[in-house]
């Protein structure tokens, strides 16, 4: 048996300002680095093998944060672009507020929310999960069937497209589904990386 912990990265300045973030490499904010302080107190006492991330700043800032906390700083880490958020296209860098005024509510939602339907010159979270879940099958599976246990900081939709596929939900349970930055999610997996039980810490 084990064990996964994913965590979304804590808020970055972005999030505060209410932006679509996606590709560009955005700090946290104080009160992200605070989330990733906290996450790393809730997972004290569980040691992990190995840790991934994804290629932008405030994910791996809050894995050094968390590894930190935990008294891990020197496992092996691992940091590629396939665990980044999702591309927002054209959106990047626009107040969601504004963007929900200009588009309409049902329209954002679908494009922040649906599994096909991608924003303008941006991804879909179909797209997101056709370079998450390969780099997930070839470099992250291997591990976890060894019993080894395996620590992922990334983002809202990276997660969302791994969430999926871990917990076989539908495209309409994708679309409800939200992920608190800075909270560990941990699942227990047996040998075939079936879920045996999975909770918020």
């Amino acid at each position: 048996m084990s064990k996964l912990v994913i965590v979304r990265h804590g808020q970055s300045r972005w999030n505060l300002e209410n932006r679509f973030t996606g590709w560009v490499d955005i700090e946290l904010s104080p009160k992200g680095i605070e989330e990733a302080h906290d996450a790393g107190k809730k997972l004290k006492g569980y040691t992990f093998d190995i840790a991934f991330a994804s290629a932008l700043k405030r994910a791996q800032s809050t894995l050094y944060i968390i590894l930190d906390e935990i008294g891990q700083r020197d496992i092996h880490m691992e940091f590629d672009k396939s665990l980044n958020e999702r591309m927002y296209g054209d959106l990047q860098g626009l107040n969601k507020d504004e963007t929900r005024k200009q588009y309409g509510d049902e329209q954002v939602k679908i494009w922040r929310r649906s599994y096909d339907v991608a924003p303008p010159n941006g991804e879909s979270l179909k797209d997101t999960s056709a370079r998450v879940l390969p780099y997930w099958n070839y470099n992250i599976v291997p591990l976890l069937k060894k019993g080894k246990n395996v620590l992922i900081s990334a983002h809202g939709n990276s997660l969302r497209a791994l969430i999926m596929h871990l917990e076989k939900l539908t495209k309409e349970q994708i679309l409800e589904t939200e992920i608190p930055t800075g909270v560990p999610k941990l699942y227990d997996l047996d040998e075939n990386l079936n879920v045996l039980e999975t909770k918020y810490l």
